[in-house]
């Protein structure tokens, strides 16, 4: 873990998020791309080849014909993975996640119609075989993927029309019942395009959601940003007014009444150091950093960033009565863990909570997903935030074991904040 605070990060980086998070895709979401990635590869690829063993050794077809055949479920297998693979993208892949539908590899697409042909048209062509709509349906239903809806809807349309058509012209020529020789190929398509779309619509939704808690916790930091730039407009702005009135009365006066210019002077200064002295407050949290608010900011952030977050039960009633500078170096504790949890771990679930017990209290943060151990940055890491809490008696520990972190934080109720 490391200690860059998020305020640095740049806005709508996504930087507060943790490696693989930073491209907006969580483990869990990534493990279920996979599965349904291969689940609905697997599956047709299974089906195709389990369905045209049949006629592949059928008498009538000879060794042109097989070889043929072989070859082109080779290839649609290829393509099935190929496409699959474009239509569900890893996070690691090149393109924006969030720009919707990637583009159709057409040159695959096409290598996949080429295999369905003959797929479609040798069984056809012997006697008795009724699968042989199997290879276009999985075709149809794979482009329609790629497609907007309205043109999804379309295509499968017009890929049940003509299954149907061709299916019943084929019964016709065969002397087969027409009725199940038209209405079997259309229903092949329209459950195939159920099963892909429906599989691929429950990725989507998951994909948006996860997009949606990444931009949740995105808007919870820029709105610390305002707050923190609201406060800083509300020091600067009062005091620069001030400043201005002050100055300008004492250019009047400055030939007429010296003494009162100089007077005037002295408060511009006063004022000016006064600026200084809260503007730097404010920088360093002086102002607005406390426990309790840390405490409940860390559930809320974590929460909107997709983690898991528990507040350790049992808040002890001492615990109201922390004197101001033990609240603001927890605080700061508090802030600290939840930025570098935010930056440097794939966390899925924390826990965050204060105790006062025996003269002391104590502030621990403990998540999952740790990938870095804490660096030696300066600044307002974990390294100066451990020096500051020794001068105040108190002391900072973090603990690195497996893929848990655990920070703890401690001070003495009397302990007194340091000027820094």
């Amino acid at each position: 873990m490391g200690s860059d605070d998020i305020r640095h990060a740049p806005p709508g980086s996504g930087a507060h998020r943790a490696d693989g998070a930073a491209a907006g895709r969580e483990p869990g979401l990534e493990r279920f791309r996979r599965h349904v990635r291969w689940s609905l590869t697997a599956t047709f690829a299974i089906f195709v080849v389990m369905f045209a063993e049949d006629w592949i050794t059928h008498p009538e077809l000879g060794v042109p014909g097989r070889a043929l055949a072989a070859a082109a479920l080779l290839l649609m297998t290829v393509a099935m993975v190929v496409l699959f693979g474009r239509r569900l993208p890893s996070a690691d892949a090149d393109g924006d996640a969030d720009a919707g539908l990637p583009p159709p590899p057409v040159a695959w697409l096409a290598a996949g119609w080429a295999a369905a042909v003959p797929l479609a048209v040798i069984p056809l062509a012997l006697p008795g075989q009724r699968l042989w709509s199997l290879a276009p349906a999985v075709m149809v239903s794979v482009t329609a993927t790629f497609l907007p809806p309205e043109r999804r809807r379309l295509l499968i349309a017009a890929g049940i029309v003509a299954a149907a058509a061709v299916g019943g012209l084929a019964g016709g020529a065969t002397g087969d019942g027409w009725r199940f020789a038209t209405g079997f190929p259309a229903g092949m398509v329209a459950f195939t395009a159920w099963t892909t779309l429906g599989a691929l619509w429950a990725w989507d939704v998951a994909d948006r959601l996860n997009q949606g808690r990444r931009m949740a916790a995105e808007l919870a930091v820029k709105d610390e940003r305002l707050r923190f730039a609201a406060d800083l407009h509300d020091i600067q702005g009062h005091h620069l007014q001030v400043i201005a009135l002050k100055s300008e009365l004492a250019a009047r006066l400055a030939d007429t009444d010296p003494a009162r210019a100089a007077a005037q002077m002295t408060e511009v200064h006063q004022l000016a150091v006064d600026a200084l002295s809260d503007t730097r407050a404010v920088v360093q949290g002086y102002r607005r950093t406390t426990l309790d608010e840390e405490l409940a900011n860390a559930a809320k952030v974590l929460s909107a960033a997709g983690i898991e977050t528990r507040v350790e039960p049992g808040h002890d009633p001492g615990a109201d009565r922390l004197p101001d500078a033990c609240r603001h170096l927890l605080g700061l504790v508090m802030r600290e863990a939840t930025t570098n949890m935010l930056r440097h771990s794939r966390a899925r679930s924390a826990t965050v909570g204060c105790r006062v017990a025996d003269g002391a209290a104590r502030v621990r943060v403990r998540n999952d997903g740790a990938v870095d151990t804490p660096g030696t940055g300066t600044g307002t890491g974990l390294r100066t935030l451990a020096d500051r809490l020794e001068q105040a008696g108190g002391r900072l520990t973090w603990e690195h074991d497996g893929e848990w972190f655990e920070l703890t934080g401690s001070l003495p109720l009397h302990a007194e904040a340091g000027e820094r």
